[in-house]
């Protein structure tokens, strides 16, 4: 089995490099270019021929790019109990997280939908989780609710591509989408509630 080239040798330069082309990936992304690996090595002031030991090829660097950050919830410390105003509190922050990271969010969509058939890392359904947890309070005060499908029903409709819909064909501002899919997600919830 072969040693990654950043794990030999000068291991903590060779982080700072690496941490140099991502920071140059997400500055591009950012910019609304999608970067091949040589205008993120040219951006960070690295060598190509470097930045190819990094990252052999634009998809696996477009891929380190995303957010690596995962939390276990997007609920504000202190969220309330009652599952209308905890849905609210959910969808202000995943919106929040999802135009703060859109630009990496809008190339993993782009990457999700090629031909190759691999699934990007960022694209592994773990906003399902986040919802779950913001629902948690109806596992108790409606226990035959599939608080898990409501979940995936949630995030079908409220997630970056709805968002990217919603500015971008339907023309609608940041603010009204993201008032958008919180009506939405109250509107699913409500109707969970209604049939549950």
């Amino acid at each position: 089995m072969s040693t990654p080239y950043e794990a030999t040798g000068r291991t903590h330069q060779k982080t700072r490099t690496r941490e140099a082309l991502v920071g140059a990936t997400r500055a591009l992304l950012a910019e609304g270019s999608t970067p091949q690996v040589e205008d993120a090595a040219e951006r960070a002031g690295v060598s190509r021929t470097t930045a190819y030991r990094y990252f052999p090829n634009q998809r696996s660097l477009l891929l380190a790019a995303h957010p690596q950050i995962s939390p276990d919830t997007l609920l504000p410390p202190g969220a309330p109990d009652d599952p209308v105003a905890r849905l609210d509190a959910f969808m202000a922050a995943f919106t929040r997280y999802n135009f703060e990271w859109e630009p990496q969010l809008r190339t993993s969509l782009r990457l999700s939908l090629e031909e190759s058939g691999a699934r990007p890392a960022l694209r592994q359904g773990r906003a399902i989780g986040w919802i779950e947890h913001a629902l948690e309070p109806l596992r108790r005060s409606h226990p035959t609710l599939d608080v898990h499908r409501l979940a995936v029903d949630i995030r079908s409709a409220t997630g970056i591509e709805s968002l990217i819909w919603l500015v971008d064909i339907a023309g609608q501002s940041r603010v009204q989408a993201a008032e958008t899919v919180r009506r939405t997600a109250q509107a699913l919830l409500s109707a969970a509630l209604r049939d549950g």
